[in-house]
């Protein structure tokens, strides 16, 4: 470890910049050292989050930067960072699997810390960093959190420690940039009534044509309808629009196949590129009797048993919307009384299917497939897709 006076001079941290990040090749790890609910909310896709402070730290520093200043905050986050130093550092040494050297890593803090933020801030100079698999540290806005980290780390001999420029919100600033500015191969849109099964045929698709599909319901983790999150964590509209970048950054060896969807999938917004792109697909048509619909729905809701208690919360909705006097009850009911396949009959027919034939006049379609079997469903839309594309 370097002396004292050593520590007090001019620090270089290599930084790479956000459109660098989704070229990092493996091993190359990214660690978010934001508060859990912030990464929760979102982050970089494979990215690992080693939090400097939680949540309620956080909120503890924030306020002490709004009301106090900067350097009362300054001081209240350099007491945690001493407190906290050796398990994070050790935290680092197992994702790495690198030894972590004996240091008194609290008396390291001390020293870095000592002459307030300015003084830190004014050793520290960015970098471009130049290293082949490296562990890209990011907080925020890619400040001093960040900054003080990767010295740290790399004047331990983490050689491979850098950060990344303008931290999470330059990466969320080129997500955004260029989703809007993408544009993709011609699309084709699979749709039919709630439990044709539409979304088991894309993953099946996605199985015989790799790279074909984009399942925006699984990138949501919703499958767009007033019970469509029940059962699943549905994740927020940045988080979402991380996953889409990322599909899309992957790219596409033929067409793009979608499964018919609202401009909504749950509470996201599609982005208007992937929305315009859906609007001008050609549009397939899947077709299944109505005992196998009800089957589809029945075991993709009600699989699990703690699902119940969730969309018996959630029925209440729809029966409203079929009319209080008649149905006030009548849904939980048929739901609590183990009559699963009569409440979703009667969902199908008296409130599903009726608003799909009320959208349905939109549509052209281009051929239609019996969909009550999903493999060879999948097989036949990828027949039909590769005989037109050779046309």
């Amino acid at each position: 470890m370097r002396s004292e006076s050593v520590q007090q001079r001019a620090e270089e941290v290599p930084v790479i910049r956000a459109e660098e990040i989704f070229a990092i090749p493996p091993p190359g790890l990214v660690v978010d050292l934001r508060s859990p609910l912030e990464f929760a909310e979102d982050h970089i896709p494979g990215a690992v989050n080693l939090a400097l402070f939680d949540d309620e730290e956080r909120r503890v520093i924030g306020t002490l930067y709004n009301w106090t200043g900067p350097e009362a905050a300054f001081r209240k986050a350099s007491q945690r960072t001493r407190e906290k130093i050796e398990d994070f550092v050790a935290a680092v040494g197992e994702l790495t699997n690198t030894p972590v050297p004996g240091v008194d890593l609290g008396r390291e803090v001390t020293r870095r810390t000592r002459g307030g933020m300015g003084a830190m801030e004014s050793r520290q100079s960015l970098t471009n960093a130049n290293v082949g698999d490296p562990i890209v540290f990011h907080c925020w806005r890619g400040g001093l959190r960040s900054r003080s980290v990767v010295a740290l780390l790399r004047d331990l001999g983490w050689d491979r420690a850098v950060g990344l420029e303008g931290g999470y919100k330059a990466y969320r600033a080129v997500v955004r940039a260029r989703i809007a500015g993408w544009s993709g191969p011609p699309a084709v849109c699979l749709r039919g009534l709630t439990g044709v099964g539409k979304t088991l045929i894309l993953r099946e698709l996605e199985r015989l044509r790799p790279g074909w599909t984009i399942d925006l319901e699984g990138l949501a983790a919703h499958r767009s309808s007033i019970l469509g999150g029940v059962g699943l964590e549905p994740v927020s509209q940045r988080r979402f629009e991380s996953r889409l970048m990322q599909r899309l950054h992957a790219g596409f060896p033929g067409p793009i196949v979608y499964e018919g969807e609202s401009r909504k999938v749950g509470d996201i917004i599609l982005p208007e590129p992937i929305w315009r792109s859906m609007c001008a697909a050609v549009d397939l048509e899947l077709c299944a009797p109505l005992e196998r619909r009800i089957g589809v729905l029945v075991e993709d809701y009600l699989e699990q048993d703690e699902n119940r208690s969730e969309l018996a919360q959630r029925l209440p909705f729809i029966e409203r919307r079929l009319g209080v006097r008649k149905w006030q009850g009548v849904l939980v009911e048929l739901l609590h009384s183990g009559r699963e396949e009569e409440l979703v009959r009667i969902l199908l027919e008296r409130y599903y299917d009726p608003l799909y034939q009320h959208s349905e006049h939109r549509y052209a379609y281009s051929a239609s497939f019996d969909a009550s079997d999903p493999a060879a469903a999948a097989e036949a839309v990828a027949a039909w897709i590769d005989e037109h594309r050779a046309r």
